[in-house]
């Protein structure tokens, strides 16, 4: 991505989410992070990637009325972004959350705390006894 474009996306998901926060009033949207966003090279287009806290259901409910205002936003983006052409939104959910939690799940199966994994104790600042040449 070259600098530009990335000013653009990171202007894109800082208005974005001060849109989302301060300016909808729609409590079915539910706790939305928008956590990155991306432009085409032409900056006619912009993915915006959010996370959405709760359930799969509460989830899908909100990232609905978010599709549904994404013409509000983007009239809303005009006013916040002085850009020539205000990018097309596209709203798309970020996993990456999930994700973290479900690497966060097998590292905690395969090491389970409480374990002498032969490493030391990291919180204490102890390291193992070094072995003999």
């Amino acid at each position: 991505m070259q600098h530009r474009e990335r000013r653009v996306a990171d202007a894109i998901k800082e208005a974005v989410a001060e849109i989302i926060l301060n300016e909808m009033s729609d409590p079915k949207i539910g706790f939305v992070t928008v956590t990155r966003s991306r432009v085409s090279r032409d900056l006619k287009n912009a993915t915006v990637y959010v996370s959405i806290m709760g359930n799969e259901k509460v989830r899908e409910q909100g990232f609905k009325h978010l599709e549904r205002a994404r013409d509000f936003i983007r009239r809303r983006l005009a006013q916040h972004v002085k850009l020539r052409y205000v990018p097309e939104l596209r709203f798309a959910l970020d996993d990456v959350y999930a994700h973290e939690r479900y690497v966060g799940g097998i590292l905690d199966d395969l090491f389970p705390k409480g374990t002498d994994s032969g490493a030391g104790d990291v919180e204490s600042g102890e390291t193992p006894p070094a072995e003999p040449s």
